[in-house]
């Protein structure tokens, strides 16, 4: 295997880590109404401090998020490179493309274990959120509350 295609999978490898990483949440999933009466210049100020409470709040998590799915990955690539060069080696293939092919695995877990941790940062995200909103007053979208009917 050449040096070229050690060096592209790196670049592959590393943009697919870089790909998994968190990102804040661009904001609430949820619907907040101003409380009756309430002024709308007055709710947009609450909206907008409400998110800069849930994007601090949220802050130190989606960090951790990050070092752990960046973490994994890394781990991942590696088992994954070294499993398959030993795999590699062992059915006469050459050892390179296997260690590619485990770092692309292993790069793509890293992927996946992100994407698992983005849902818990958006909804941590959503119940500051909606924490602020309520303690300014707005009401909160109300569950819905599903209708059980017994037949005998």
């Amino acid at each position: 295997m050449s040096i070229k295609l050690y060096i592209t999978t790196a670049v592959v490898s590393c943009a697919t880590i870089l790909s998994g990483c968190q990102t804040m949440p661009s904001g609430p999933n949820v619907a907040v109404m101003p409380a009756p009466g309430k002024p709308f210049d007055l709710f947009q100020q609450e909206d907008q401090q409400c998110r800069n409470f849930a994007a601090n709040s949220v802050g130190p998590a989606a960090q951790a998020a990050n070092d752990s799915a960046v973490g994994a990955a890394v781990i991942g690539t590696a088992l994954g490179a070294a499993v398959g060069a030993i795999g590699g080696r062992g059915h006469g293939r050459a050892v390179g493309t296997g260690a590619a092919v485990g770092l692309a695995g292993g790069s793509l877990f890293g992927g996946s274990y992100a994407q698992d941790a983005s849902y818990s940062l958006q909804r941590r995200y959503d119940i500051a959120y909606e924490q602020c909103m309520y303690s300014n007053g707005n009401q909160l979208p109300q569950p819905q509350q599903q209708r059980v009917i017994y037949r005998y």
